[in-house]
């Protein structure tokens, strides 16, 4: 079985001193927005690293995304397009009833049918043709070419009973269906404040650290450091750039850090004839659509300086990216690198496409998802500018963001990716293999970029069993995506959590902030 181990890692956990909340109660300060308790609604890292608490998986991820057993004890492939797995016996749901395949039939045929998902988990399933109970505790599945990622796509998607096959999101929201066999169960979901949850008892994997986990949505900054320096909560996620060095010296905080697997980067609309938020500088509609033409995608690249957005807006806290992923996961390109801030060559371009006066555009962005997402889209927006084409920017909530993003509302988008399988699959088929709702691809690719070298190598690169094989067709297949300027690459985070002195956390390159991962050290 592959191990998808990052070949690098920056994983420093400095320690200086604090106090200790009383009890066994542990209280989380989120730096996201969470728009649902569904574990299958919407594909995003903040409702996922919550509902990872109270729903299990077939197969789990460690802190550097190793995969690791969890309600399916072991897997193999039993032939060219069939895999096996073997559950888990003695599991219960918070309700008290068993853990079987019965319940895994039910959660694939699911995730497909949410409704009105903003980014579906069909990713995850749509290789899968058929699916066989041999019996309760054995499963296989089927699919049409080999697919020897299939252990690492059950480890992106929650399990759970089979008496919520077809229940909406609202059960979920309100508790009815958030029954999972996690080690936590939901008491309360309030959207946009907090998620209360509670010890299970009967959770399959032992005794958890904490009786009672408040995680709190703390998505100011500034509030969630002083929240943090003042003991109303123990960990925080997301540590503000601007107070980086202040919380690593700081006597009464512990700093852990690791490279993200997350990319920043801008997505664009370069499907239609005519998209709804670019203009002629006057503000008239415009003939055809600019981001259709690789020239103009290829100006907006090299106009942006990505070590300025690094060193001044993310202080530091940030790489500059050339790819889908860092350096050191499976499947990123030795040919790829950061695109050089160019101005001259921007202009150039774009009077070669026919906008030697440049054009005006809107780019959109969260303000309260990503780190600094709203500065460095006005970074973005100002560098842009510069070369002609006059950029205004447009910040939301992510809960209003990103239903609007997945309605294909905007023409210019900021958004961020964590490779939720550790290797670059994960981005190619989510933001840039052309959309395909039935084979699941697509689903975040919201400019609706297509070309079909990326697909072909893609699809050959999923069917490949052999791992330098199948690295070399993602490799192909992120070159010609990344060429083509399918999407524009900004920078790869560093994920920084603090915590006050007696807690420790694990950092993880997924960026998760689980209560199983924090410890005491002292009292």
């Amino acid at each position: 079985m592959m191990m998808l181990r990052p070949g690098w890692l920056l994983a420093a956990t400095l320690t200086v001193a604090a106090g200790t909340a009383s009890g066994a109660d542990l209280t989380i300060g989120l730096g996201g927005a969470v728009s649902a308790m569904d574990p299958h609604y919407h594909n995003v890292a903040t409702n996922n690293m919550v509902t990872r608490h109270i729903f299990g998986r077939l197969v789990d991820q460690d802190a550097r995304q190793k995969l690791i057993p969890d309600l399916a004890e072991s897997w193999k492939a039993v032939d060219d397009t069939t895999w096996e797995f073997k559950l888990r016996k003695g599991v219960k749901f918070h309700d008290g009833s068993d853990f079987d395949a019965k319940d895994v039939v039910a959660t694939l045929s699911r995730v497909p049918w949410v409704p009105n998902s903003p980014s579906s988990f069909a990713i995850f399933t749509g290789q899968i043709t058929e699916t066989k109970v041999i019996d309760p505790y054995t499963i296989q599945m089927k699919t049409a070419q080999p697919f020897p990622l299939m252990p690492v796509f059950m480890s992106g998607f929650a399990i759970i009973s089979d008496a919520f096959e077809r229940a909406p999101t609202e059960d979920f929201n309100s508790g009815k269906a958030a029954i999972g066999t996690g080690p936590y169960k939901l008491k309360q979901f309030v959207r946009g404040d907090r998620i209360e949850l509670e010890k299970f008892d009967g959770y399959w994997g032992g005794k958890q650290d904490w009786d009672k986990v408040s995680v709190r949505q703390i998505t100011n900054s500034a509030a969630r450091v002083a929240a943090l320096l003042s003991g109303d909560v123990q960990i925080i996620d997301q540590v503000p750039t601007a107070d980086f060095a202040r919380l690593k010296k700081d006597p009464n905080t512990v700093v852990s850090s690791v490279v993200s697997n997350r990319l920043i980067y801008l997505a664009m609309d370069s499907n239609r004839d005519q998209t709804p938020f670019v203009t002629g500088k006057d503000g008239q509609p415009l003939a055809k659509n600019p981001l259709k033409d690789v020239r103009v995608r290829k100006a907006m690249s090299m106009a942006i300086n990505r070590p300025a957005i690094v060193d001044r807006v993310m202080e530091g806290q940030a790489i500059a990216a050339g790819q889908l992923l860092p350096e050191g996961f499976f499947g990123t390109s030795p040919n790829l690198k950061v695109e050089k801030f160019n101005a001259d060559g921007a202009k150039k371009l774009l009077a070669e496409a026919g906008y030697p006066s440049g054009f005006a555009i809107t780019l959109h962005t969260p303000n309260d998802r990503y780190l600094n997402d709203e500065k460095v889209a006005q970074a973005v927006a100002q560098m842009l500018t510069r070369v002609g084409i006059q950029t205004k920017v447009e910040a939301l909530p992510f809960a209003t963001y990103a239903p609007r993003s997945s309605k294909l509302e905007f023409s210019f988008m900021l958004f961020g990716w964590g490779s939720g399988t550790g290797e670059v699959s994960s981005p190619l088929r989510s933001l840039l293999a052309t959309y395909d709702s039935k084979k699941g691809n697509g689903p975040s690719n919201r400019g609706r970029y297509s070309n079909p070298k990326v697909d072909e190598a893609l699809e050959a690169a999923l069917r490949t069993v052999d791992d330098a094989a199948r690295q070399k067709l993602l490799q192909q297949a992120s070159e010609a995506a990344i060429n083509d300027v399918g999407l524009i690459p900004l920078h790869y985070n560093i994920n920084n959590w603090a915590t006050r002195k007696g807690y420790s956390y694990e950092p993880r390159s997924d960026e998760s902030t689980l209560a199983m991962g924090v410890k005491r050290t002292s009292r």
